[in-house]
């Protein structure tokens, strides 16, 4: 497993609340590739929940978008834009969880749509809500006006924790 550079650490403007680590509000999200997956290792708070102790389900749904915006950028080294975004609650996540695994791989790639299916799973390892989301994946000079040129990873078989 290694950790992906964020290639969007030097943009000017660069606030993304998912990723972005000096957004105050973010949820600075960071991402690893383990095989054919991008994988982030959260930890939730309770100034996100929805109910009394449960994560907003709007946050879930982001933790699923970002992670699919991932894979295309890593995996398919570009920049992407979400065109639908389907989101399956299984069961709640509570708001004090220790760890959280959202996992993005990449289903099929059509022209220029990508589908990614993502999991996030509690500590346990219980997935507790499942995503499909479909990218509109931009071309490489479009890729390149908004400021990406590529994704790479750092080191060798880094452990996230």
């Amino acid at each position: 497993m290694r950790k992906i550079s964020n290639p969007w650490l030097h943009k000017e403007g660069y606030h993304c609340f998912g990723c972005a680590p000096d957004n105050p509000i973010g949820l600075h999200m960071e991402f690893f590739e383990d095989g054919d997956s991008v994988v982030s290792f959260w930890q939730p708070g309770e100034h996100l929940q929805g109910w009394v102790g449960v994560l907003h389900g709007g946050i879930i749904s982001t933790l699923i978008d970002e992670t699919a915006g991932w894979v295309v950028t890593r995996k398919l080294q570009a920049a992407g834009m979400t065109a639908r975004l389907n989101v399956a609650y299984h069961q709640p996540i509570t708001s004090t969880e220790v760890q959280i695994t959202v996992r993005g791989t990449l289903k099929e790639l059509r022209r220029s749509l990508a589908v990614i299916h993502v999991t996030v799973e509690n500590a346990h390892g219980k997935v507790c809500a499942e995503g499909d989301a479909t990218y509109f994946v931009l071309s490489e000079e479009r890729s390149r006006e908004m400021g990406f040129t590529h994704c790479d990873v750092e080191g060798d078989n880094l452990l996230p924790f």
